[in-house]
């Protein structure tokens, strides 16, 4: 059976020797059957969350022409804020709007791949009117930092792998990255604008991103195999991890990345908020995997024979062996699909590239489902010309 709801692990058990092992435990359960959990004592400071959450809320209260100073389309990095709909997943527009900022970087050096232009300095509001945002969004990247990369060794051990395991996919000034997010509530978009898709059904990129919920909306839910949408309600004190794709290609899918999306708030129930970091792992890396023990990939093995069903899962995995030759291509990419009014300034050719995919794909599924109609209607034609078990005769 497919999970039915989201696991809690409290992290200070880790810090206790007697109650490590049994941390460890619940990690490797929610790793192999869920990937999608809370943790709670994080070592986060409570006071820096408090400012985080303030100052990320007071962004979206600035003048307009502030915000649009440093919009991401100003520059090739993908880091800056992004207006209401202007990104897109799973093919549809989301209705939010954020601003992306990460850990600093300089300009890269005009040698460097093309994927260089994701490591570049951030855009920060106008500290006349946000004088303490830059200061507070900076200790918090720093501390997630080292959260994110404690958590990774924990996984490694959960695993039974030795903590440095992942050690080789870092970049010694590893970049790391996070959003501050607001959905409005449906009453504020227009009538052609009210689709409950905050943001569509996705897969995290990278290792593994945490999520803040800064507000008491709910709205999170992750998609269990077998296709039903799991509630992740706020819950105060914990952070939500979600496993990306980056460590599903590492461990061979025995850490599955899991499907998740955002529902709007419904009308009247003010904007929802929320602050996801995402650990980042070396663009230069390439399509390596490290070897996990056979005990632990029967473990996996033996929940999807128990499950009996067929993973129910329509979001494209970015990171398969053999189309990238770096994992800097597929996340550039990645960035364009999602927002192409920046690819149309900085990568026209990507942009292109992906638009004629994007048709090809649309022009192959029409096909299928005309194959399909045409196999429905010959099978319903010779179901209809059966001999009636009353009659004996032919029904029409």
């Amino acid at each position: 059976m497919s999970f039915s709801s989201v696991p809690i692990l409290d992290l200070s058990l880790v810090r206790n020797d007697d109650t490590k092992a049994s941390f460890l435990e619940s990690l490797r359960s929610a790793l192999l059957e869920v990937g999608f959990f809370y943790i709670t004592n994080t070592g986060i400071d409570d006071e820096l969350l408090k400012q985080v959450v303030a100052q990320g809320k007071a962004f979206f209260d600035l003048p307009e022409i502030k915000k649009l100073e440093v919009q991401m389309k100003n520059a090739a990095s993908f880091l800056g804020y992004s207006k209401l709909g202007n990104e897109i997943t799973a093919l549809k527009t989301d209705w939010r709007e954020q601003i992306d900022i990460s850990t600093p970087h300089p300009l890269p050096k005009p040698s460097d791949p093309l994927y260089y232009n994701l490591l570049s300095p951030n855009q920060w509001p106008d500290p006349e009117y946000l004088p303490t945002f830059r200061p507070i969004f900076e200790s918090y990247i720093r501390q997630m930092s080292t959260l994110s990369t404690i958590f990774t060794s924990l996984i490694a051990e959960a695993l039974r792998l030795p903590p440095t395991a992942f050690d080789r996919f870092f970049d010694s000034d590893q970049q790391h990255k996070l959003k501050i997010i607001k959905y409005p509530d449906l009453s504020f978009l227009s009538t052609d604008q009210q689709s409950q898709q905050g943001v569509g059904p996705h897969k995290d990129s990278m290792l593994t991103s945490y999520l803040l919920q800064a507000s008491h909306h709910r709205g999170l839910q992750a998609q269990n195999l077998s296709g039903d949408w799991i509630d992740c309600p706020p819950i105060p004190g914990t952070l939500v991890v979600a496993i990306g794709q980056g460590l599903e290609a590492l461990t061979l899918g025995v850490c599955a990345s899991t499907t998740h999306r955002v529902l709007s708030p419904a009308a009247g129930e003010g904007p929802r908020f929320s602050i996801p970091f995402f650990q980042g792992v070396s663009y230069d890396a390439t399509f390596e995997t490290v070897d996990i023990p056979a005990d632990i990939t029967e473990m996996r093995e033996e929940i999807l024979r128990k499950r009996g069903v067929e993973r129910i899962d329509d979001v494209e995995f970015t990171f398969t062996k053999g189309r990238w030759g770096h994992l800097g291509e597929a996340t550039l990419t990645n960035r364009v699909k999602s927002h192409p009014d920046v690819g149309e300034i900085w990568y026209p050719e990507i942009l292109t590239r992906i638009r004629e995919e994007q048709k090809k794909a649309r022009r192959e599924k029409r096909g299928r489902d005309e194959r399909a109609g045409e196999n429905l209607g010959e099978e319903k034609a010779m179901n209809s010309a059966v001999p009636s078990l009353v009659t004996g005769e032919i029904t029409v």
